[in-house]
């Protein structure tokens, strides 16, 4: 992992990759997350960036690498996958969180994209089957219980290098 790190900052701050900062526009030629959709959401919830620019330091690559290691714990991945889905990161996914969610899901592209009804049936057919106090948004724990039921999440929710 220090190694992979390394390799993204200039040769001249190698040596100090420690206390170094990687930019986000580095972290997101990794292999790993060149072709995930989520990947500036992943950025965004794990980096410590005081300058708000998704940056991340060592500790905060680590950080991404054990919540996306096999190793984690089901309700680590699933805070973090929340996280990550929170586009507004108010706490609750709300109708607009998910039509970013499925956008990311689906593609940019006008081929395909959903129409507005499909959007909305989908977005409905999302919060009755995961809106169990009926409130028009999903929390974590309603959230947590939805993916408990989804046998492949653990291990589709991970990063080797």
């Amino acid at each position: 992992a220090y190694k992979r790190f390394s390799e993204l900052l200039p040769k001249q701050e190698r040596e100090n990759a420690c206390s170094a900062r990687v930019p986000k526009s580095h972290i997101l030629t990794l292999p790993e997350l060149r072709a995930n959709p989520f990947q500036h959401r992943i950025c965004h919830v794990f980096s410590t960036s005081e300058a708000g620019d998704n940056s991340m330091s060592f500790e905060d690559f680590l950080d991404m690498l054990s919540v996306f290691s096999d190793s984690a714990t089901f309700d680590i991945k699933s805070h973090y996958a929340f996280r990550i889905f929170d586009f507004d990161d108010d706490g609750t996914l709300d109708r607009k969180d998910l039509e970013q969610l499925v956008n990311c899901l689906t593609g940019q592209g006008e081929e395909s994209r959903l129409s507005r009804a499909e959007m909305e049936q989908l977005i409905q057919n999302i919060l009755e089957e995961s809106d169990i106090d009926k409130d028009g948004t999903i929390n974590l724990s309603e959230f947590q219980h939805v993916v408990s039921r989804s046998p492949d999440f653990a291990s589709s929710f991970k990063i080797v290098l």
